[in-house]
Parts: C-alpha cells; structure tokens; sequence
C-alpha cells in the first residue's frame, strides 16, 4: 500500500486527538487507513489525484442532506455572497472584479480560511459575489486579506437532491468541495427551474454539526 497522508483536518474522527498521532499508529499498525473518514483508496488508481467530489449522501458526521450546492454553467464553484466584518474595506482596500480575498467565514463558526475570487464588489454594502478557488490556485496573486468575514449566502445549482429546495423554507444543504465536508443551513430565498437544474440561492447560512 502506497503512503497516504490525512488532510490534517484533526478532526478526532478516526479516534484519535490528531493526524499525526493516527499516522503514528498506523505505522505500527494499531489503524489502518480506512479508520480515516478522507481516506479514498481510489485516489492511488493510476497514481492520479482524484479530481472528482464523491458525495455518499451524508456529511462527515453521517448527517444527510438536502442537495448538493453545485456551480452555476461554467463557473467554478458555487457562488458565495460575502461581507467583511468592517465593510468599509472594500472600499479601502478597493477590492474590485478579478481580486482574490483571503477571510475566514467567523461568522458562520468556520474555522477554515478561504481564498475568494471576486466576480462583483459593491462599495456601498460592502458586499462580495465571489468563487471559492482554494489556497494552492492563488499562491503566486497578490490576495487582499480581509481577515474574517460573514457568510451572506449562496448561489448555485442544487444537484445530489434528497429533497427539493423551496421557496422560503430552510434548506440542509452542502457546498460542493467544502473542506469540512459539513452540512450547511440556510434560508432559500430564489428557486428557478432551468434546463441544467433548479437555480437557487440561499442566504442565513449557518454551519449545522447536527440535525438535532
């Protein structure tokens, strides 16, 4: 079996205070790989990372969800509104189209920083429509860091669907790719029927560690 090395997430799923300590164990083989809720055996078939999210219908926590938040027709990830805890740096910062932002989504109890590519800024409120691209995409641009930010909303295609997203109901849903692979809750405030799938937004996102 090839070296694999856990997302370092330490999330204590495996049973065991952190990743280095389960790699430990694994070295003398008390675990094996599998006790990893990450760990992919198919991400060694042809020596290839995997470039496609599996989606087993549930999040790591083994909660199910709603639908699956994938993007829009060409676009790279799900849109996600933002608004920096002093909005007043947007202007300051003149944060504009084709910035990258680096913030932390505090306000939602996420502890993962996310890199943002912006699609629109607006001065007035301070709000940001952006991409989710990730660290590695941005390493060598120049990134604006807002430091922490609220998570507004989302916009997207709701895919993987258990069940249908309504108009002025609250959604269990999960963004695609999302690092934490946790259930989000919000508020479905747009729901168009299109030929790739139902358009929704949704806005008063919360992280949702449990259905209880």
């Amino acid at each position: 079996m090839q070296y694999w090395l856990p997302p370092g997430k330490n999330c204590g799923l495996c049973g065991e205070i952190n990743c280095k300590s389960f790699l430990r164990l694994v070295g003398n083989g008390q675990k094996v790989y599998d006790d990893c809720p990450y760990y992919l055996e198919h991400s060694f078939r042809n020596n290839d990372l995997v470039k496609e999210a599996v989606y087993p219908g549930h999040d790591v926590l083994g909660h199910p969800y709603d639908f699956i938040l994938s993007p829009l027709p060409g676009e790279r990830s799900a849109r996600k509104i933002v608004l920096p805890f002093r909005s007043d740096l947007v202007e300051k910062m003149d944060v504009k189209k084709g910035d990258y932002v680096l913030g932390r989504p505090m306000g939602a109890g996420c502890p993962v920083p996310h890199v943002l590519s912006v699609i629109e800024a607006e001065p007035v409120t301070g709000l940001l429509y952006t991409w989710v691209v990730g660290p590695l995409y941005s390493r060598d641009r120049e990134v604006k860091d807002v430091i922490a930010y609220h998570m507004i909303g989302f916009e997207g295609i709701a895919g993987n669907i258990s069940k249908e997203p309504s108009f002025g109901c609250r959604a269990t849903f999960l963004p695609g790719f999302c690092m934490m692979n946790l259930n989000h809750t919000g508020l479905v405030n747009m729901v168009l029927e299109k030929s790739e799938g139902l358009h929704v937004r949704i806005e008063d996102i919360r992280i949702l560690a449990s259905k209880d």
